[in-house]
């Protein structure tokens, strides 16, 4: 019985094809948008974590200064000396490592071609801090960085922007004012949340102190914390240990913060979760329309059809039956718009990935949810009028012209 309800329903909507599919028309457009915008928001929320995971696991970073993006009239905090990374590493339990970082930005310039580019003065630290494999070359020694060498580790950017498709391991580059020898050249990170991270190039602390900024200050410290310890404990005692040094007492502000990334990604996660929840809710509108569209055509489909139920109801058919035949050819149209839709999104997304620099990912539960939603819509707002046609009178349909 079910089976001849599904052809007679299909036939149905063969017959008219270009209302079917206007018909079905809002459907589309809302399990495509759900599942359009579903997927972005977790592959954005899935490229946000993999730039904060390349900050690295129990990281805190140490900045002077309240907190990012926040100024003032007053001066300017003093920035970090090498005492206190000392200090840090030797007095503070839970501290692995402790990489201090001196920055500037010049124009890198090799036979002709000229990149500016950012230069990232730090320790072997680094390294311990936030591991950056090698895609070719070797790390400074602990000779060349005691004595302040001018060697560097190029980012992939300033790699292609350079040297092209030459090997630089073992080449000499300028950088600014001074040559520099390229020893190394870091594997591939990409774009993140923070902007490209292989436009960089690492030098030792001291070159880049003696030969750029020209002070020993410091204005970024990465720690390190052990895994066996809490990043709020070690971000206790470092608070402590850093007021006491910069003789900060009683009730005064710190003028230095402490970002634990793993808070940092835990906040970016939950925003563009519910970012996408929001967007995804709106979309979902589209469906409720649809559906509403598909209630008003199975109306009309009951109308023009009354002497149809009139004929079989008087041959025999009972009302379930032609409450089955409508509800079925209802659930059909919705089902069929469900199909369409997830397949527009599956083509909407491809396009969108590479423009929007984020993974490409499959989730086969939003995709199973969605269609689910479809094929409800359709049992929803095609019940109305199934029972209208299952409830009607045969001699008077028969009447009807």
């Amino acid at each position: 019985m079910f089976g001849t309800t599904l052809v007679l329903a299909l036939r149905s909507i063969r017959r008219h094809l270009l209302r079917s599919f206007l018909t079905i028309l809002g459907i589309v457009i809302g399990v495509g948008a759900v599942v359009t915008m579903v997927t972005l928001g977790k592959a954005t929320t899935a490229a946000v974590q993999a730039s904060i995971s390349a900050l690295g696991t129990n990281v805190l970073q140490i900045r002077p200064g309240q907190g990012f993006g926040r100024g003032g009239g007053g001066p300017r905090p003093p920035d970090f000396k090498p005492e206190d990374v000392t200090a840090i590493a030797n007095q503070v339990a839970g501290v692995t490592a402790v990489a201090p970082q001196a920055s500037a930005t010049a124009t890198a310039i090799y036979e002709g071609a000229n990149w500016s580019t950012t230069i990232n003065g730090t320790t072997s630290a680094f390294l311990t801090v936030q591991p950056w494999p090698l895609a070719a070359g070797r790390y400074w020694t602990p000779a060349e960085e005691e004595a302040g060498k001018a060697v560097c580790l190029i980012g992939n950017t300033v790699r292609q922007n350079l040297f092209r498709t030459d090997d630089p391991v073992g080449k000499r580059m300028r950088l600014g004012n001074i040559t520099c020898d390229v020893v190394g050249v870091l594997s591939t990170r990409g774009q993140g949340g923070f902007g490209d991270q292989d436009d960089v190039v690492v030098m030792p602390i001291k070159a880049v102190q003696r030969r750029f900024t020209g002070t020993q200050d410091i204005r970024l410290m990465l720690v390190g914390v052990d895994q066996a310890y809490s990043t709020g404990t070690v971000q206790a005692g470092i608070t402590d240990l850093l007021r006491e040094r910069r003789h900060i007492t009683g009730g005064k502000d710190d003028d230095f913060n402490i970002f634990d990334t793993k808070q940092i990604s835990d906040t970016l996660t939950s925003t563009t979760t519910m970012l996408t929840r929001i967007v995804a809710a709106v979309a979902a509108i589209s469906l409720v329309v649809g559906g509403i569209g598909i209630m008003n055509i199975m109306l009309v489909s009951v109308t023009e059809r009354t002497r149809e139920i009139g004929i079989r109801l008087a041959i025999g058919a009972v009302a379930n039956e032609v409450l089955m035949q409508f509800l079925v050819e209802a659930v059909a149209l919705s089902c069929l718009g469900g199909l369409i839709g997830l397949a527009l999104a599956q083509l909407v997304i491809l396009a969108l990935v590479p423009l929007m620099q984020v993974p490409w990912t499959f989730d086969p539960q939003i995709n199973l949810i969605a269609f689910a939603i479809s094929a409800v819509i359709g049992v929803v707002f095609g019940y109305f009028p199934a029972r209208r046609a299952a409830a009607l009178n045969p001699i008077d349909a028969l009447r009807h012209e």
